[in-house]
């Protein structure tokens, strides 16, 4: 592993906790907080690659469980873990990792429909198969029930789909080297 590669999964660690100063807004059905974080899950599997960003959630998720506060609100420990926020959180290397590769996968610059179908596929689907069983299980939901009150963080996750493909063609334009 190459000084770089130190620093862009360090920088994308910071960036994503650096998103979690938005406050966060929480859904009263479930107890699962909408934030801005999971944008560095997407940008950081769409810029840094599968590898480095993936190490780079994997590095947040290991601050954030020693208990750092990073999250959203201030919160960390390994207690967040086990909450029922705690499959979307542990989905977010996986989902990095999962971006990363398709963005490496596809020869060149994917288009702008493209980008927003690898961030939707990995930034969404992959978070939300984890996540939602996981809601289920620690808040002794029925999966529908748990999957019914998930469908209220799709708009602003589609949202963050959106900003995290254009700054992402933004920098890789500027920066094509990454």
């Amino acid at each position: 592993m190459s000084t770089r590669d130190i620093v862009y999964i360090a920088l994308f660690a910071a960036l994503t906790a650096a998103l979690g100063l938005f406050p966060p807004i929480t859904l009263p059905a479930i107890g699962v907080p909408i934030t801005a974080q999971s944008m560095g899950v997407m940008l950081a599997g769409a810029l840094a690659g599968s590898k480095r960003g993936g190490l780079a959630l994997l590095l947040f998720i290991v601050l954030v469980a020693i208990g750092l506060p990073l999250l959203s609100g201030g919160r960390g420990g390994f207690g967040i873990f086990l909450g029922p926020s705690g499959g979307f959180l542990l989905s977010w290397p996986i989902a990095a990792f999962l971006i990363g590769w398709l963005f490496e996968k596809h020869k060149g610059e994917p288009t702008l429909p493209l980008a927003l179908v690898y961030l939707a596929v990995g930034g969404i689907g992959l978070v939300y198969l984890i996540g939602v069983p996981w809601i289920a299980f620690a808040a002794e939901l029925s999966l529908t029930q748990a999957f019914t009150g998930s469908i209220g963080f799709v708009p602003g996750d589609l949202i963050k789909v959106v900003l995290a493909a254009l700054v992402a063609r933004g920098v890789r334009r500027a920066y094509p080297a990454l």
